[in-house]
């Protein structure tokens, strides 16, 4: 059975940068997938972020993070990167990644990101 586990939360400053990773355990449906971030903010609805296609050549975004969130993967390791410049205080959320277009069930455990001076 597939996994995905996140990795690269933390708290930050606004104006802040962090990069998010998180790692597949089964390549082959990795490789084969489209892959999205979705975040869930205390008290809030789950919400999506950025889906990539499977060779990373085009990518979405919602418009809360247009332009300072971008999105990216590497087959070869397996992993999906969102990286995060910018940041405001109502990014702060648990960042969760999945396999698949759009909004759906997360797929792994989370990372916490926290924006808070």
């Amino acid at each position: 059975q597939l996994q995905l586990v996140e990795s690269g939360g933390g708290l930050v400053q606004p104006g802040g940068s962090l990069r998010l990773s998180c790692v597949a355990s089964d390549a082959f449906t990795f490789r084969i997938s489209t892959v999205s971030w979705l975040r869930q903010a205390p008290g809030k609805a789950l919400e999506w972020i950025a889906t990539i296609n499977v060779d990373g050549t085009d990518a979405y975004y919602a418009d809360s993070v247009k332009g300072r969130f971008t999105i990216s993967r590497d087959n070869e390791k397996n992993t999906l990167f969102l990286d995060l410049v910018n940041l405001k205080s109502e990014d702060t959320a648990m960042y969760h990644c999945r396999i698949g277009g759009g909004m759906g069930t997360p797929g792994g455990p989370g990372t916490q990101v926290t924006v808070s001076s």
